[in-house]
């Protein structure tokens, strides 16, 4: 079956951020501050005389997010290691409400919240973001595989500090670099979503290419620097993988249909570059997807987008929705929050 493409277009603020998305407008320092008072050392005036941050000093920047995650979604003592990957809240928080939004499309227009909903991320990361904010906001059950088992060690680290989070977030290592959902996916689980922010660059080249112009916009130079360092960080397979993001992506959508198919009701995954959908297109036809999904989102200057997939069809996808709550009810009158999610009955035909 040809796959379909469609942009999802919303009333956005100025600002380009999803309209529930907390990040509207400047960050306010001051209670910023008091949620991370290390914070306030590096906090400086720019150009207009506002405060705000060095965006090319590392530590300022982690501090930054401590602030964020403490401050708007409760998260304590959130911190990750030296040159691992420190994600831009606000374009994280983005993805996490268009996928909210994706699964109130069959939903009857409401998002479904709770533990419940069941989403996997791949390639959590050290820092955890997706699984924080997510449930922070909608109470959503998580999944977060990753192939460094350090990473993997920092973000349970992170859990074990907030309490309740390890029993709402559960974490699981990829051996493998090959494959994405294979050797995570169990034949019991069922995903309502799966999330995923693809290594970038097609080679380490690339990745120090890219890092030098941004540390060129950001006004800074980078002499007698080794390697690619960035305020933002990033480990090698945060960064880049041969073929880039484009390989990535077209390989997890055919991995997607040869095993999982029944397994998620919605797979997706963000595109940094336009230049990588056609061959993602290509992929999603290939491998016969009932309907799948561009949306679009942007955050100041930068453009990015993700791409959803389905092999349910409409009636399906509202099938599984409906057996979700039905199971839920059933659960939490016997006293059970666990993740429940599924389609029971629903079958998949390719």
């Amino acid at each position: 079956m040809r796959a379909k493409s469609s942009a999802a277009k919303a009333a956005k603020p100025a600002s380009g951020l999803h309209p529930r998305n907390r990040h509207q407008g400047r960050y306010d320092f001051a209670a910023l501050c008091a949620a991370c008072p290390e914070l306030a050392a590096h906090v400086v005036s720019n150009p207009y005389g506002d405060p705000s941050i060095n965006f090319a000093d590392p530590v300022a920047v982690k501090l930054l997010n401590r602030a964020l995650l403490q401050s708007m979604y409760g998260v304590r003592d959130w911190d990750i290691p030296a040159g691992s990957l420190c994600p831009p809240i606000p374009g994280r928080a983005d993805y996490l409400h268009c996928l909210a939004d994706l699964l109130a499309r069959s939903h009857n227009g409401i998002i479904p919240r709770g533990p419940g909903v069941c989403v996997l991320d791949i390639g959590v990361g050290a820092n955890c973001v997706y699984p924080l904010i997510g449930h922070a906001e909608y109470g959503w059950s998580f999944v977060g595989a990753d192939i460094d088992q350090g990473a993997l060690a920092n973000a349970q680290a992170i859990l074990a500090a907030n309490a309740g989070l390890e029993l709402a977030i559960e974490l699981r290592r990829q051996p493998s670099a090959n494959v994405m959902f294979n050797n995570v996916i169990r034949s019991d689980d069922y995903f309502d979503l799966t999330l995923c922010n693809p290594p970038f660059h097609g080679s380490m080249a690339e990745a120090t290419a890219g890092t030098q112009r941004k540390w060129k916009n950001l006004g800074k130079a980078q002499s007698g620097k080794k390697g690619p360092t960035l305020n933002f960080g990033g480990q090698h397979a945060e960064l880049w993988c041969p073929g880039g993001e484009e390989s990535f992506v077209t390989r997890m959508i055919m991995e997607s249909s040869r095993q999982f198919a029944a397994h998620c009701l919605w797979f997706t995954s963000l595109i940094a570059k336009a230049a990588s959908l056609p061959a993602v297109y290509r992929a999603l036809q290939q491998a016969g997807v009932r309907d799948s999904k561009t949306i679009n989102m942007a955050q100041g200057q930068k453009q990015s987008r993700l791409v959803a997939w389905t092999f349910f069809d409409l009636p399906q996808r509202q099938e599984w929705r409906q057996r979700s709550d039905d199971k839920k009810e059933v659960d939490c009158a016997g006293g059970s929050a666990q993740c429940v999610t599924g389609p029971m009955a629903v079958v998949v035909r390719l």
